[in-house]
């Protein structure tokens, strides 16, 4: 459940910390709209690292319907083609 709090309440910060709990985050809102979130930083980086994650799969699925495939033989014929040059 998101914890959700008006921006306000920051002015009693240490309650509003205890209220970050790991895996949860606390929403602060401004006007009665929500404009900030205060998380744990292992959850944070967690998240960076699904973002970093799915756009790398994007690419992957984008280069997949853009560019030519190869067969398997050709990937072959490829990679020992670059391994002897080295």
């Amino acid at each position: 459940m998101e914890n959700i709090l008006p921006v306000s309440d920051l002015r009693f910060y240490n309650q509003t910390l205890n209220d970050v709990k790991d895996g949860q985050h606390v929403v602060l809102t401004k006007n009665g709209r929500a404009k900030y979130v205060v998380s744990d930083f292992a959850e944070w980086q967690k998240m960076n690292a699904t973002l970093e994650l799915f756009s790398e799969v994007q690419k992957g699925v984008t280069s997949h319907m853009t560019e030519k495939s190869m067969s398997l033989d050709e990937f072959k014929t490829n990679i020992r083609n670059n391994n002897d040059g080295e």
